[in-house]
């Protein structure tokens, strides 16, 4: 049994590292294009919509499209690592209180 949750803790690190690297590579490419044109996103816009549409998006019409993607690619690589995590820990506990037996 030990073999087994020691294998899905490395295999979940290693998904965490692969979504951080695919995600980042297609954040920082949105977020060049942003950052060329002088659009700021705060991490408060990120994380509430109404702020976004608000502060951001009406002042940015013409990126609005690239500005929800960052977004929803920001949003999204948070869940999927929040999750990650989450499972990582629950097979380190499983391993911790149920691996000596």
């Amino acid at each position: 049994m030990v073999p087994f949750f020691l294998t899905l803790i490395i295999v979940a690190f290693f998904g965490l590292l692969f979504i951080n690297l695919y995600f980042r590579a297609k954040v920082l490419k949105v977020y060049r294009r942003l950052a060329n044109s002088g659009t700021s996103i705060k991490a408060v816009h990120i994380f509430d919509k109404k702020k976004l549409e608000e502060e951001v998006l009406i002042h940015h019409p013409e990126y609005k499209d690239d500005i929800l993607t960052f977004v929803n690619n920001i949003r999204y690589s948070v869940r999927l690592a929040s999750g990650l995590i989450l499972l990582i820990t629950l097979f380190t506990a499983i391993l911790m209180f149920f691996g000596d037996n």
